[in-house]
């Protein structure tokens, strides 16, 4: 396969992940409301000139030229004017953000046929508008288990195993700049017990060690000591002694992580030293790590959105400047795309599984952000319909409490001023992320 046919199905790859994930979070909402009676007029991938369509029954499916997000049409959407019913809207005070409302409002009450009084969405039980709300974003976090789940049982996570991948000639200071052995430094117990770059550890110090970690905590735990080291080299077991020295070397927490002082600086203990550094591989995990692996990616995520008017502003500072684009800093679609070619094609990842994994890894990440940033209490978003329905039923179970009428349906018509602001704004940012996917790449190896 050459490089460029490698590219391109890379990009196709993430392309047709991404049209998939829009396609079910759509159906996510259209089952719920076809199910709770509402009649919906319009399934719809993309947004722009519809490439293709097909009515069947009331509801018309299609596609469309911008694949980059999707709609359901439901009547009903916004409710009439306090006063008036759903067929006669009540003339309202004058002014252009009233006038937005009034018109969305006679829009939404032309789309209602004789007989589809009972059919609209407005109408719904409070619950039931959420199940259907919530239908897409659950729709991706779904998919994002599905496809994280895939990477993490079938394929597995990087992790450092007890293969030694390089041995140590000497024993050099934690502490010189220069690491390099020098005339003056002692040969390291590993090289001293001939043990070698691909051999396994299977016990030391008659501790078996499955993982790495416990490969750590038994040499550690041996300063001053000759142990014997059993490996399996070539498929035999070998049994070698290795004379382990007492050396300052960081700490490390329950997690087998450096442990840090208020500097940043590594602390440093002495303990016992080998001289062999572990091999990174994947290894399949049970399905249990599935639900922590995905709400780590969640929590991320979540973080960064929280964050993201910084983060578009150091976009920005990138696009069209001379600053450095984060690595770890929002990507746009183009940019998500190039990855995914680049996956396809680089030398870093050296075997397929490695460039499965990846492709898995982002598909689940870009469904993890849609669960996210759709959920955000904000028109159009799915967050900002969630939201007018929980107020509706905290004002109408308020109302009950204290003995009064019931209040009706919230008006979200009047929120059309800040749901066209909301919609400005995230095309305003899609656009700059577009840009700078062209201008300044993020890229494999950045």
């Amino acid at each position: 396969m050459t490089e460029v046919v490698a590219y391109t199905v890379g990009v196709l790859v993430v392309v047709v992940g991404l049209a998939l994930s829009i396609a079910l979070h759509e159906i996510g909402h259209l089952v719920p409301a076809k199910r709770f009676g509402v009649k919906v007029t319009q399934y719809m991938v993309g947004f722009g000139p519809t490439l293709w369509a097909r009515r069947r029954g009331e509801t018309e499916y299609g596609v469309k030229w911008v694949p980059l997000g999707g709609y359901i049409r439901m009547i009903g959407m916004f409710p009439p004017a306090p006063g008036s019913d759903d067929r006669h809207l009540r003339a309202s005070s004058t002014g252009p953000f009233q006038s937005l409302a009034d018109e969305a409002r006679r829009a939404s009450a032309e789309e209602i046929e004789p007989g589809d009084e009972d059919r609209v969405f407005y109408r719904l039980p409070v619950a039931k508008r959420l199940v259907i709300m919530l239908g897409g974003p659950v729709m991706n976090l779904v998919l994002a288990v599905v496809f994280l789940g895939a990477t993490v049982v079938g394929i597995g996570l990087p992790t450092l195993t007890p293969t030694v991948s390089a041995v140590s000639e000497c024993v050099v200071p934690v502490t010189r700049a220069d690491q390099t052995c020098g005339p003056g430094d002692p040969a390291a117990p590993a090289a001293e017990a001939g043990i070698r770059a691909g051999d396994v550890i299977l016990a030391v110090d008659g501790r078996p060690t499955p993982d790495w970690r416990s490969v750590q905590e038994a040499i550690r735990g041996a300063a001053g000591r000759t142990v014997p080291v059993v490996v399996e080299r070539d498929g035999q077991r070998l049994e070698l002694s290795a004379p382990i020295i007492a050396d300052d070397r960081p700490a490390l927490d329950a997690a087998g992580e450096p442990v840090l002082d208020a500097d940043g600086e590594p602390v440093l203990e002495q303990v016992g030293f080998l001289g062999v550094s572990p091999s990174q591989e994947l290894v399949p995990q049970p399905v249990t790590e599935v639900p922590a692996v995905v709400g780590d990616a969640v929590v991320q995520t979540a973080a960064i959105i929280i964050d993201l008017p910084a983060r578009m502003v150091d976009v920005a500072e990138a696009a069209f400047g001379d600053a450095e684009r984060d690595p770890q800093g929002p990507i746009g679609v183009v940019g998500v795309g190039r990855l995914s070619g680049e996956v396809a094609t680089s030398d870093l990842l050296a075997s397929t599984q490695e460039r499965v994994a990846v492709m898995l890894s982002l598909l689940g990440s870009l469904n993890v952000a849609l669960f996210v940033f759709n959920l955000l209490p904000l028109m159009p978003l799915d967050g900002g319909h969630v939201a007018g329905a929980l107020w509706e039923g905290a004002r109408r179970q308020l109302a009950r409490l204290r003995g009064r009428p019931d209040p009706g349906p919230v008006d979200i018509a009047r929120l059309l001023p800040l749901t066209y602001a909301v919609a400005i704004v995230l095309v305003g940012m899609s656009g700059l992320l577009l840009y700078a996917d062209v201008v300044r790449p993020v890229t494999l190896g950045g």
